[in-house]
């Protein structure tokens, strides 16, 4: 938490909140991008609306990115554990793998559940949500990584 600076951690929320409100009024979609992305393969009738969010998802990273250097002084990933001889991307590779077998599981991801999902209520959500704080503090305790 050395970089933490309360004033872009709000714009970078409200951002999001505006980004997931427009998708919702309008298109009437969710904006959890498990969702958004598992149904591209195969594709479903309602393509092109995904891969523009998703295009406009890494545009606006790259964007950011031009335009505000600073925020590339963030922290890098963490090391895959000693005990794991295999190397940096064989770790990332099973660690996306898993997120990605989690979020089909758990019928959804953190921005689907998190933010769309606790915005409309959804019980479901809030149990989700309940879940990935419970893990995430586990996780920290038995790793020791903040």
């Amino acid at each position: 938490m050395d970089h933490f600076s309360p004033i872009s951690a709000s714009i970078g929320g409200a951002l999001i909140g505006l980004s997931a409100a427009l998708l919702w009024l309008g298109n009437g979609r969710i904006a959890g991008i498990s969702g958004i992305f598992g149904q591209l393969l195969p594709p479903a009738r309602t393509v092109v609306w995904r891969l523009v969010f998703l295009v406009a998802l890494v545009a606006g990273a790259f964007l950011a990115a031009l335009l505000f250097p600073a925020l590339g002084n963030a922290p890098q990933l963490a090391a895959p554990p000693s005990w794991f001889t295999a190397g940096a991307p064989v770790w990332i590779a099973v660690s996306g793998l898993l997120t990605g077998f989690g979020t089909k599981i758990g019928n959804g991801c953190t921005s689907g559940h998190g933010v769309c999902g606790l915005a409309r209520l959804s019980l479901r959500s809030l149990v989700a949500v309940g879940v990935f704080f419970v893990v995430a503090i586990l996780t920290v305790t038995i790793t020791g990584i903040v």
